[in-house]
């Protein structure tokens, strides 16, 4: 894929939020980590990084939105040799596929603080629809969520041909996003 096209693609989904993204993501007090099973054994990782436009009112979430891309060459699990096998077309490509993208479509609130993100989750050109439950904690002008949800790699061919095996690697990985957000939601 072109840079030309990325780019065009990042200002398609982004143009609109500018208008209502007044909350920021802090990188140094977030993670997107994640734990797959290989062979049985849970193996820990996460992306270093991820950015997002995010706009959630936890008392009115209803009316917000949120748009998150992770840099799929920023993941961090194993040894230096794993890294550059998941950067392989068989795992995430992510020459041709540098990110993975979530924009919500809806979401709904839970009581409580709880809120139900439904969003298309977009890894290696395929989306999905998928659900993130997530707890919000609002102190002053920050926000944080924390969530836990499972994606099917192979919905996605991460692990294809021979890793497509899942007694050697689970297809269910977990993904727990914790993200501070600062700022006053507008939507």
């Amino acid at each position: 894929m072109c840079l030309t096209r990325l780019f065009l693609e990042a200002l398609v989904v982004t143009a609109p939020l500018v208008a209502w993204s007044a909350q920021k993501i802090v990188p140094a007090k977030s993670e997107v980590g994640f734990v797959s099973k290989q062979m049985g054994s849970p193996v820990q990782g996460k992306f270093e990084r991820f950015d997002g436009q995010i706009s959630v009112d936890p008392a009115k979430p209803e009316s917000g939105k949120v748009v998150f891309t992770i840099d799929l060459g920023s993941i961090v699990i194993g040894t230096p040799e794993t890294l550059v096998e998941l950067r392989k077309p068989e795992w995430f490509d992510s020459g041709k596929y540098p990110s993975a993208t979530f924009q919500s479509t809806s979401i709904k609130s839970l009581g409580a603080g709880k809120v139900d993100i439904v969003g298309k989750l977009t890894i290696k050109g395929i989306s999905s629809e998928i659900h993130v439950p997530m707890t919000l904690a609002q102190t002053g002008d920050t926000l944080v969520a924390n969530g836990e949800f499972t994606i099917k790699r192979l919905d996605f061919k991460i692990g294809a041909g021979d890793w497509g095996d899942t007694s050697l690697v689970a297809n269910e990985v977990l993904v727990r996003p914790r993200l501070t957000v600062q700022g006053t939601a507008t939507t």
